[in-house]
């Protein structure tokens, strides 16, 4: 008897199934237009994942990292500043402020939702301190109330980070509105995900996505092909990826809804194991599940018997940023940030994707329960 097929972390291949034609119908009609960068395409994303996410204006830009770099400096960030980020997260959200001559502050995430904790980021504040970038890990909204309560108190400026929560609400306001600029991916495995590296910038100032689409575009002036008033970066997002983008952003709430989907299937099918199981929504609240990720002090045993059964997983994050090599000159050690190095110890990833069959989510949930048995 052959054994059952692999349940895959991230299938892309059924999507693409799927949008084949009218991606290549989207690419033909890039290649016809000979216009590659900086055309109509773009605009047209722009505008169309500015409504999609309810946001005013959105400016597209070639990496979720790099939009995040020209928030901040949009933003005024530089040399001698300080940026306050969550110790776990993926490393990028750090280096955006170091790529502009600031330092990362780090603060612990809250043991439910991994989410920047508001009382922890008002302890390490330092009169440095010009931004914070509070992550909505795994498709979960940050607490962004107290977030925004200490930012007020402290005139500071705040980057949503939506890699990894397009459509996402929190207690019924759009992910992404809720600060000066949301910073968004579309790294091919994101909900919304290009055919390469692609991201926006979201916002509800005419004025800073005016500012925004020039340090995009080289310094350039609105309109302006030699007029560069400022320095600025090559960060645009070009025309395939946002005629790519078009055609997926169509289908993004009908994908949120499958992963919503699958995420109760498991929520179900795991109620009473010893697991720590993703914080359910706050009322308003919309969880896009870009990763279902459980918890467990077995999560090493764990994986590995998921994998005996045909089960892919994935660890989000395998490490807190103080403990990076690329992070060692801030001069954290073990201890300093218990939530999160706990987070890296039992987070475990469970296959979810809008593709993913009821009899797939079943397969998973059963593999888990034997486990536990």
């Amino acid at each position: 008897m052959s054994a059952e097929p692999v349940v895959p972390l991230l299938d892309l291949k059924r999507q693409y199934a799927v949008l084949r034609p009218e991606l290549q119908a989207a690419a033909q009609r890039v290649l016809d237009s000979g216009i590659f960068v900086m055309g109509p395409e773009g605009a047209a994303f722009e505008t169309e994942f500015a409504a999609a996410s309810g946001a005013k204006r959105a400016v597209g830009c070639s990496s979720g990292a790099q939009a995040l770099t020209v928030a901040l400096e949009a933003l005024g960030v530089g040399p001698g500043d300080a940026v306050a980020v969550p110790a776990f997260t993926f490393l990028a959200t750090a280096v955006a402020p170091i790529e502009l001559g600031a330092a990362p502050i780090l603060v612990d995430v809250s043991p439910d939702g991994l989410t920047m904790d508001a009382a922890d980021l008002e302890r390490r504040l330092t009169p440095a301190v010009k931004a914070v970038i509070p992550v909505h890990l795994y498709g979960r909204p940050a607490d962004m109330d107290p977030i925004l309560a200490v930012a007020k108190k402290r005139g500071l400026k705040v980057v949503e980070d939506c890699a990894q929560s397009h459509l996402g609400l929190y207690k019924g306001r759009p992910i992404g509105t809720l600060g000066d600029f949301g910073a968004f991916s579309f790294y091919p495995s994101k909900n919304l995900g290009a055919l390469g590296d692609a991201g926006a910038l979201t916002t509800a100032s005419d004025e800073l996505a005016v500012l925004a689409a020039s340090l995009r575009n080289c310094g350039r002036g609105p309109g302006g092909h030699y007029d560069h008033p400022r320095v600025g970066h090559n960060y645009r997002l070009d025309e395939l990826q946002a005629a790519f983008l078009r055609v997926k952003l169509a289908r993004l709430l009908e994908w949120t809804q499958g992963r919503r989907r699958v995420a109760d299937l498991y929520r179900a099918g795991m109620a009473g194991l010893p697991v720590g199981l993703p914080t359910a929504d706050r009322p308003g609240d919309r969880q896009v599940y870009h990763v279902f990720s459980l918890r467990s002090d077995r999560r090493d045993a764990l994986k590995a018997h998921l994998e005996s059964k045909g089960v892919k997983t994935g660890v989000y994050y395998p490490d807190p940023l103080h403990t990076l090599g690329a992070l060692r000159h801030l001069g954290h050690r073990p201890g300093d940030f218990p939530e999160a190095e706990k987070a890296a110890r039992e987070a475990l990833a469970l296959p979810i994707f809008p593709e993913m069959t009821d009899a797939e989510a079943g397969r998973v949930v059963a593999a888990v329960r034997s486990f536990f048995a």
